[in-house]
Formats: structure tokens, sequence, C-alpha cells
């Protein structure tokens, strides 16, 4: 390592929406965000993917200049699958949300590879609104799941009812980080919520993204 921080965002390759018909991705902002934070902060900053290639988007404001600015310059049309990854390269990995987490990010070796190896070198591990799907069933090298025991907040019941799609996810995000032995810290729906316990850094909702990526920073300052 050189020095220079170095940041790792996974987004999801998933675009189906359960049975509705829609698709789903990651939420462009939820990416968009934490990328420009951690490149005003000075980070070396890369994307991944489930698939690799261009994962499929959702929530995208094309009217956003962040949000363009990213989609325009950060390669995603052509990012690297988690398999292909070196953990070691990454001080940071954030799990940017959309639905379509709820699928591919709570059983993939990789993504979890690339965590623990992140989290047990002393980096952060953060995620916002449904990116902490990834963290459901990460364990560490000793077996133990990395959110045992840890607050963490992530897109609650409430919010998941408001968007009308409690009966279309795989699971309910919040419970299922309360099963893994994690404390789900909610706030009222859609406003932003930052939860930091140790070296894990969890966000709310999309709301939330850039709050996330600001609390890495300061975590590493």
């Amino acid at each position: 390592m050189d020095g220079m921080t170095r940041a790792l965002i996974a987004l999801t390759s998933h675009s189906e929406l359960g049975r509705t018909g829609r698709s789903t991705g990651y939420y462009v902002g939820e990416a968009a965000e934490p990328w420009e934070v951690f490149r005003a902060a000075g980070y070396d900053v890369d994307l991944a993917s489930v698939a690799g290639g261009e994962p499929p988007v959702d929530g995208r404001d094309e009217n956003d200049s962040t949000q363009n600015d990213f989609l325009a310059t950060a390669g995603v049309t052509d990012t690297p699958k988690a398999a292909d990854v070196d953990p070691e390269r990454y001080d940071v990995i954030l799990f940017a949300g959309g639905h379509g987490t709820m699928w591919d990010f709570p059983d993939d070796p990789d993504l979890a590879r690339i965590a623990r190896s992140v989290y047990e070198r002393g980096g952060v591990v953060a995620a916002v609104c449904h990116g902490p799907a990834a963290l459901v069933n990460l364990t560490l090298s000793d077996g133990s799941r990395l959110v045992a025991g840890k607050r963490v907040t992530g897109f609650t019941n409430s919010e998941e009812a408001a968007v009308g799609l409690t009966d279309e996810v795989p699971f309910l995000l919040a419970d299922k980080l309360g099963e893994a032995g994690a404390q789900h810290v909610p706030a009222p729906d859609f406003t932003e919520h930052v939860v930091v316990d140790g070296r894990l850094v969890t966000g709310q909702n999309p709301q939330s993204a850039r709050a996330v990526a600001d609390a890495v920073v300061k975590l590493r300052a």
C-alpha cells in the first residue's frame, strides 16, 4: 500500500424485482454520492459488481449532476466481477443499495471474502439502504457473524411497506439483521440516519448515502 486510501463500491447485478415484472438494480445515488465523497477526500475509488460488466440501474435521477458524473466517468459500464477482486488492495468496502441487492448480496461468497479481508485488516465495512443485505450472512474467519452484537441500520420494515414491496423481497432486511445478532436501530421513514459501530458504518435509506461516506472518511482520518 502506498498510503492512499482505496475504497471499493460493490453493486448488485440482479435486475428482476420479485414477481412485479419491474426491473431493479443498484440505486444510482447510493453509489454516486459515496463515490463523490470518497474522491473529494483523496481516495482511490473502484467499482465491482456480483456478475461484472454493466450492472442494472434503479432510482436514477437524470437531473442529478453527481449521478451523471458518476455514470459518465466511474467505469460503471465495465465493472470487474467480485470474484476477480483482490481485497488486499482496499481499506474500505461500501455496499450500495437498491432492491437488487436483496437477491444476490446475501450469499455471494466473493463479496463476503472481500468484506472479511477488509475488516480483518483493520479497514471499514459500510453499507447503505438495502446494501446491508451483504452483511446478513457475513462471517469472520473465526466463524462469528460480523454484525453480531453490533448496532446497525438499513431499510426499515415500514419503509419497505411504504414502497409496497414487503411481499416481493425475499426477506425483510431489518428482521434478517436482527436474526444475525445485530441490534437494528431505525429512524423515521426516509430521513437521513447513519449508525457507526466500530469499523462498521450503515445507513438507513437513499437519503443517508452521502452521510455514510462522510462517516467512513471521518473514521479513516
